[in-house]
């Protein structure tokens, strides 16, 4: 057999690096030992494996089926380390992870860290490139954990409900809309709206806005939660964003809050995993940890976020009375 396992692991690092140098610093290899290596192995097998395009280095036909062969064949071989290792009883192996929104990036360090020191023989490996469809990855054994908030269907995924949060619209502290003590969702028909994703993968717009019929003036997808952050600050666009991603500028005062619709808009956040997987130690613990420590409780947003309140709705009624009454 002239394939071993380490020329898949190669092949594999090339084809997502894109270049031998960035390939090589994520198997610990020059890129002159990379290179010879790659090209023994298109000396064994007769045949180019990549393409040199520039700087690039693209899959050729050969190349992409090897690939495919690669990704069952690792993934089966780390599927049994981890079972091995499960029965062993031992605290280590690698943890894929991904979430289904970027916001989600800016509470995991923390958490990660806490995990890390009561599980330094794991190798946690954060996968962004996951987070437009994390149930695919979970699917294909390129993902362990998937923290998401959308419905899953799946019976060989399990599920288990972390914690709520709030979506609020967010613009600058002097926005025509800002006065107001809600937005209505027909508010959004005439305003830019800031999004992450196409709008056939938003949220916010998939469940509220499409079935309302309502079509915001103009989208722009910003990838990037500081970068929409600064363009609301800045007048050029209203946002929908999780309320505790943006309190602490609410609080500074540099941009308003305010809930979408009267009952506002939630979501329930998961964490999810292929049922085998979830039998794994590390990966046990690590979701126990995740349900024990929620980044924030349902009440984050509750101080900051523009609502009618009963005093202000007698306030405003007995302010009506007085004008009818001159």
């Amino acid at each position: 057999m002239d394939l071993e396992i380490r020329h898949l692991v190669l092949v594999r690092a090339v084809a997502a690096a894109g270049t031998l140098t960035r390939a090589g610093l994520a198997l610990h290899l020059t890129q002159s030992a990379l290179s010879h290596q790659l090209q023994d192995i298109e000396a064994r097998l007769g045949t180019a494996l990549f393409l040199r395009v520039g700087k690039r280095m693209v899959l050729t036909p050969a190349g992409e089926h090897i690939l495919a062969s690669a990704e069952g064949v690792l993934t089966t071989m780390e599927r049994t380390e981890e079972a091995v290792r499960h029965l062993a009883g031992a605290r280590s192996g690698v943890l894929r992870l991904t979430t289904e929104c970027y916001t989600c990036y800016h509470w995991l360090p923390p958490l990660l860290k806490r995990y890390r020191g009561t599980h330094p023989g794991v190798d946690v490996r954060i996968d962004a490139t996951a987070t437009n469809d994390p149930l695919a990855y979970l699917l294909d054994g390129r993902l362990d954990v998937a923290i998401v908030s959308g419905q899953v269907h799946d019976r060989r995924i399990i599920v288990q409900p972390l914690f709520n949060d709030e979506l609020v619209a967010i613009m600058e502290p002097r926005h025509p809309l800002a006065g107001k003590p809600y937005l209505r969702l027909e508010d959004f028909a005439d305003q830019t709206l800031l999004i992450y994703p196409p709008k056939e993968e938003s949220t916010f717009y998939q469940r509220m806005l499409l079935p309302a019929g309502v079509a915001p003036a103009s989208l722009q997808q910003i990838m990037l939660t500081e970068a929409i952050i600064e363009l609301a600050k800045a007048g050029l666009g209203i946002a929908v964003l999780a309320a505790w991603a943006v309190a602490p500028h609410v609080k500074a005062g540099t941009l308003r809050a305010l809930s979408v619709t009267r009952q506002g808009f939630r979501r329930t956040w998961s964490v999810a995993t292929l049922k085998d997987t979830a039998q794994l130690p590390h990966v046990r613990e690590f979701i126990h940890l995740l349900a024990a420590s929620p980044p924030f409780g349902t009440q984050v947003s509750a101080p900051h976020i523009a609502r009618p309140t009963r005093a202000s709705k007698r306030r405003v009624t007995a302010k009506t009375s007085r004008l009818q009454s001159l």
